[in-house]
């Protein structure tokens, strides 16, 4: 398989993983699509989950917890901000570890199964680092899960891709303003839309022989690994 030919299937793999269980299109790919080409983190990333978000929206919409996702954005403001200022001042391999640190705390948070009870001011905290988080890394579903992960199935689709959706455009539009979405990202977006829809459609299927649960834990295992990679690729 050629260098492209990865950063498809990741994303393939990644789209369906978010519209199974609502997040981990960044934690799964970014680490893979950092290794390719480094330039493509966060933006191309971040519309792709744009994408797969609104349509996982539309699906799941009667099922979107509305004043969870209201109080989840007050947070997602000021964290997309301050993600936007931090992934300017920072060098290429400084993003690059940083991005790869982020997946292992989120893969060691989400292994221990902590589970935070889903008060105002925690959903309010975990929106602000999922905005910093997200907007420096493409990686901002960790914290989200950890608050909202007594939800299940479409609740837990739809509430996690309600706050995205907003959250990314929120993204997008800071991004902008530094700089990180020119047109090499936009037109790497465009090649990548199939495989982020196939995905989608992937995922109606794969649901039905692959539970949540698996199919989270398989995320975590490949996250692991494309994050332990990427480290050596930047250390060596």
């Amino acid at each position: 398989m050629s260098v492209a030919g990865y950063a498809v299937g990741a994303i393939l793999l990644a789209s369906c993983l978010q519209a199974s269980i609502g997040f981990g299109i960044g934690m799964l790919a970014a680490p893979i699509v950092a290794i390719v080409d480094p330039g493509l983190i966060p933006g191309t990333l971040i519309m792709l989950a744009t994408l797969v978000t609104l349509i996982v929206t539309v699906r799941e919409r009667e099922h979107i917890d509305l004043t969870g996702t209201g109080w989840a954005l007050v947070g997602r403001v000021p964290g997309t901000v301050a993600g936007a200022l931090l992934l300017a001042a920072l060098p290429e391999r400084g993003l690059a570890i940083l991005l790869a640190g982020v997946v292992l705390l989120g893969v060691v948070l989400t292994s221990a199964g902590w589970v935070p009870a889903a008060r105002r001011r925690n959903v309010v905290l975990a929106g602000a680092t999922s905005g910093l988080l997200g907007t420096a890394t493409s990686i901002g579903g960790p914290p989200m899960a950890l608050v909202w992960q007594r939800n299940s199935g479409a609740r837990l689709r739809g509430t996690m891709s309600g706050f995205f959706l907003i959250g990314s455009v929120m993204s997008l539009v800071a991004l902008a303003f530094t700089g990180a979405v020119d047109g090499h990202t936009l037109h790497t977006f465009a090649v990548l839309v199939p495989a982020a829809v196939a995905g989608f459609a992937l995922s109606r299927y794969v649901n039905r022989f692959l539970d949540s649960a698996r199919l989270r834990q398989l995320a975590i295992a490949v996250s692991a690994i494309g994050a332990a990679v990427l480290i050596v690729r930047e250390v060596l």
